[in-house]
């Protein structure tokens, strides 16, 4: 099943902080504003979200385009692992 990630980005004093980690099922993915990933157990999901969180909740970003492109590098590293 292909899930469209989305996740939160926070101010704090530090910097902006991602968090909130979501994967919501979908037939029509965007990955111009989001990043969509092939998962293929709710199990895989739940571990995936739970590695995002652990991985990113210490994170600070100096702006949200760094945010994105490395919550996306990631994802997109991770599936890359998944499918060898």
């Amino acid at each position: 099943m292909i899930y469209q990630l989305g996740w939160s980005t926070l101010p704090g004093l530090r910097g902006l902080a991602c968090g909130n980690f979501r994967a919501t099922p979908t037939v029509a993915p965007d990955n111009e504003r989001g990043v969509a990933i092939e998962i293929a157990t709710e199990e895989q999901r739940e571990v995936l979200l739970q590695q995002l969180e652990n991985h990113f909740g210490a994170k600070r970003f100096t702006n949200a385009a760094d945010a994105f492109d490395s919550v996306k590098a990631f994802v997109l590293d991770h599936a890359a692992k998944q499918s060898v």
